[in-house]
């Protein structure tokens, strides 16, 4: 049986953790700290999945492959951690994300309906159709439940004999495909896959171009109690203006209502920095939130966290080679989620060598035998 060695347990990971040991493989998992580990971009209780993608109609597409692959991992996991909402998407302006992502929705046949200010107002009471150039609703989309996810899958891949390592790691060797331990103990494998976040840089310097961690701020709101029914509802909410737009995710399954700005502050260190937002990082996300928000004086800030992500410098997926026995994930910024698991598919074939391409959006035709990962 073949070895693999994985580095680092957030979505990545363990999606290729779980496509390799389905693949046949044994797999041992290094971790710096516990799993779920809440300083890593996975952990927080939500992720959106959705195909409007701006321009990049490469990723559009893939997210049909990545509803079969989160299907394939709910069979295994034996639960489905995904509520769909429906997305409404939002734009003061002409052009930019929203018009991209419409020109992109026609060309592949995804449904959508455009709606005007009033239309918005009326069905969505908590909104406010104040300076709404253009809008669209889309019924295929949803949250995933990121927190609850990473945590059954690690689960799940202990119970199919995968094993956790809890050790930090110093130094990888891609050539030999080995992982050196903090203890000085060196660990050794047929493939080694390095996925390892915004921690990327310390073990593949010649990356630090290439990847940069980017400090990211999540608030949560109670929303005043005439609009609460309304958000629970309610779809995901993008409004992505290149000067300042925000996401919301609706208090689905128990969580809270969140906003955030998708836009990467591209600093900051994961390793050393406090987790806990200052006052001007919150009242930075509010000031974007609050002109969409009627009775915006009404919300209360209940908590606010920060990640980091791992950004690309156009936000595209590195799924490449390390000479011919190791593979490194990285640059999955903040829509990385959704394809987890169908990049731990790809991880676990035999043409994972040759993936790089697709894996930053410019698709491939799918061909026999590629379970949909083309």
């Amino acid at each position: 049986m073949q070895h693999a060695l994985v580095l680092g347990a957030g979505i990545m990971g363990l999606s290729a953790a779980w496509g390799l040991r389905r693949a046949g493989w044994s797999v041992t998992l290094v971790e710096q700290d516990t799993t779920p580990n809440e300083r890593g971009a996975s952990v927080d209780d939500h992720r959106l999945i959705r195909h409007p993608y701006g321009a990049e109609l490469g990723y559009m597409r893939m997210v049909d492959a990545a509803h079969d692959a989160w299907n394939q991992l709910w069979a295994d996991l034996g639960e489905t951690l995904y509520v769909p909402t429906g997305l409404l998407a939002l734009a003061d302006a002409p052009g930019g994300w929203l018009a991209e992502s419409r020109a992109g929705l026609t060309t592949g046949n995804y449904p959508f309906a455009d709606i005007d200010a009033a239309t918005l107002t009326a069905q969505f009471p908590m909104l406010s159709g104040h300076g709404i150039h253009a809008a669209f609703r889309m019924d295929h989309a949803g949250v995933l439940l990121a927190r609850r996810i990473v945590a059954s899958l690690a689960r799940h891949l202990a119970a199919k004999g995968v094993t956790f390592l809890r050790a930090r790691a110093t130094d990888a060797d891609p050539a030999r495909a080995t992982l050196t331990l903090e203890d000085g103990t060196e660990k050794s494998a047929d493939l080694l896959v390095i996925a390892a976040g915004p921690w990327m840089p310390r073990f593949l310097p010649g990356l630090a171009g290439r990847v940069t961690a980017s400090r990211q701020i999540a608030v949560y709101l109670e929303p005043p109690p005439e609009h609460r029914a309304a958000w629970e509802r309610a779809p995901m909410v993008l409004d992505l203006a290149t000067d300042g737009g925000f996401y919301a995710v609706p208090p689905v399954a128990g969580t809270a209502l969140k906003v955030g700005d998708h836009r990467f502050s591209l600093s900051g260190d994961a390793e050393t920095d406090s987790r806990t937002p200052s006052a001007e990082e919150i009242e930075g996300i509010m000031a974007l939130v609050r002109p969409r928000l009627r009775d915006a004086a009404g919300y209360r800030v209940i908590g606010a966290r920060a990640c980091y992500y791992d950004v690309e410098p156009e936000e595209r997926f590195i799924l490449e080679p390390l000479g011919d026995r190791a593979l490194v994930m990285s640059g999955f910024s903040g829509h990385g989620f959704k394809f987890g698991p169908l990049l731990g598919l790809a991880v676990a074939g035999e043409d994972r060598l040759s993936r790089a391409g697709w894996a930053a959006g410019r698709a491939l035709p799918v061909t026999e035998g590629s379970q949909g990962i083309g």
